[in-house]
């Protein structure tokens, strides 16, 4: 039973869940794709389980503006 395209918030509240449950690293991993597929890295995982261990609660990720494109319309100018 795989959901391919999950909502982030919902990965993030399974680790929430998980983690406050006591589950191991692996352990929270190995049900993230068993059920969401191969959405989720170690890594997220680990990032995560730390920042609620930390005393976070929000599943939602941070508004970023993102990173700044170096293509701005003068350059494609030149290279057309």
């Amino acid at each position: 039973m795989s959901n391919p395209n999950p909502a982030k918030c919902e990965v993030h509240s399974v680790i929430r869940f998980l983690n406050k449950k006591g589950e191991a690293p692996a352990e929270v991993l190995c049900q993230i794709l068993s059920v969401f597929g191969d959405d989720m890295s170690r890594q997220n995982v680990a990032k995560w389980r730390h920042e609620f261990d930390a005393g976070r609660r929000d599943i939602h990720d941070e508004q970023r503006t993102g990173r700044p494109s170096l293509i701005v319309d003068d350059f494609v100018q030149k290279v057309e």
